[in-house]
């Protein structure tokens, strides 16, 4: 489908557009769009992606582009959150009926929720690409050895875990009952440190200007400023400490499946994006920094990952490389509702009722992921019918949450 609505279409001048790809946001997201479509750094338009929802500061499911200016609230503190996902030859009926003793050997394997792994030695290999970037971090920005405990431990002891929140390890099964392995992670604890740290110092260097900012949280750096460089050159490192989690947890798995599956292969090169992040690409004619805040890139041709809630269905989809959206998709369901009001709302019945035939927790402590706290994945999907393909649609048989 095309756009839905377009916000600011007679805005005065310094204001930009707004392109949304769905009708169903409420109206503190709006506005948040609208502040964001007031600040003198944005190019062309802002655009919108179906799964849109209030965030802090900036709209989750926004793309924003700057011209020579970042806004570090818009790219957040989960830094380079994202997908990675892998078919392998596996078929259905070569897992076991029951999939609980599955499920807990991953968990064993992978710390989940506030958990680490227990000796750096087990992480080395993976550290060693990120070790001098760190090193560089701490140097520079004591203040991030505040934030963490036993700092330099603790980020090479967290590569390869999964976290919290919506975060999750996924065994899914295609249109073809072809078997895949999914998981969505972030940063972990040093890419919520790097965020926190440079999102105070972009308030604080415009404390001057706060009342030309719609909100506090939309405080940005600019080229030339003091802290600009520096902010990319750790926003930049967070990513790639991002991915590189995602791949060590990805090959812990895989791990795991081997020991306790028949013999496979992996059939496809892993798809790894980044659904939370910044960088520079080119846009109606000028280079700009693209901030993506709950999107993923959906250049023509690139395969991306649209995940559902846990119980819904989940697609990897082929990009179209649509300049509207600046080449960008939803990545994924979005919520409906706060995690506060569906704790309120649903029970764990409902949990149970609405992940039927998956094997995940079904506990009070994961309610707030409950799929109806979710916007309807295949109604994301039908508005942006004009942004991407999809390529295959999977379904979860098991759901790891922290």
């Amino acid at each position: 489908m095309p756009v839905k609505m377009v916000l600011n279409s007679n805005a005065p001048p310094g204001t930009v557009p707004v392109k949304v790809y769905t009708e169903d946001v409420e109206n503190a997201a709006l506005q948040q769009l609208k502040n964001i479509a007031q600040l003198p750094i944005i190019h062309s338009h802002v655009a919108a992606m179906p799964d849109v929802h209030m965030g802090i500061g900036a709209t989750v499911g926004s793309v924003i582009p700057t011209v020579g200016a970042i806004i570090p609230a818009a790219v957040g503190v989960d830094i380079g959150c994202g997908m990675n996902a892998v078919r392998t030859s596996l078929h259905a009926n070569q897992l076991p009926d029951n999939l609980k003793p599955l499920r807990e050997a991953i968990e064993r394997r992978v710390p989940v929720g506030f958990a680490r792994h227990k000796r750096i030695s087990a992480r080395e290999a993976a550290a060693q690409k990120l070790a001098a970037g760190a090193d560089m971090l701490f140097a520079k920005h004591p203040q991030l050895l505040k934030k963490l405990r036993n700092p330099q431990e603790t980020w090479v002891t967290q590569v390869g875990t999964l976290g919290g929140g919506n975060h999750f390890i996924e065994i899914c099964l295609d249109e073809h009952n072809r078997v895949w392995v999914m998981l969505h992670s972030g940063s972990r604890g040093i890419g919520n440190a790097i965020g926190q740290h440079f999102i105070q110092l972009a308030k604080r260097d415009m404390e001057g200007h706060m009342h030309n900012l719609p909100d506090r949280d939309l405080a940005y750096f600019s080229e030339g400023n003091a802290h600009f460089d520096d902010y990319i050159e750790a926003v930049h490192w967070a990513q790639e400490y991002a991915r590189v989690n995602r791949q060590e947890m990805m090959k812990l798995v895989v791990g795991v499946l081997q020991q306790q599956l028949p013999p496979f292969t992996l059939e496809s090169e892993a798809i790894n994006c980044h659904h939370n992040y910044v960088v520079r690409e080119q846009h109606f004619g000028r280079d700009v920094f693209v901030t993506r805040k709950g999107a993923i890139s959906a250049q023509k041709d690139q395969l991306g990952i649209i995940p559902g809630s846990m119980g819904a269905r989940s697609y990897i989809v082929r990009g179209l490389g649509n300049a509207e959206s600046f080449c960008s998709c939803a990545h994924g369901a979005g919520r409906r509702m706060s995690r506060t009001a569906a704790r309120k709302r649903f029970t764990r019945n409902d949990l149970e009722a609405q992940t039927r035939g998956v094997q995940c927790r079904k506990d009070k402590g994961v309610i707030d992921e409950i799929p109806a706290a979710y916007k309807d994945i295949d109604q994301v999907m039908e508005n942006q019918r004009d942004l991407v393909d999809v390529v295959h649609t999977l379904k979860q048989v098991i759901c790891i949450k922290g």
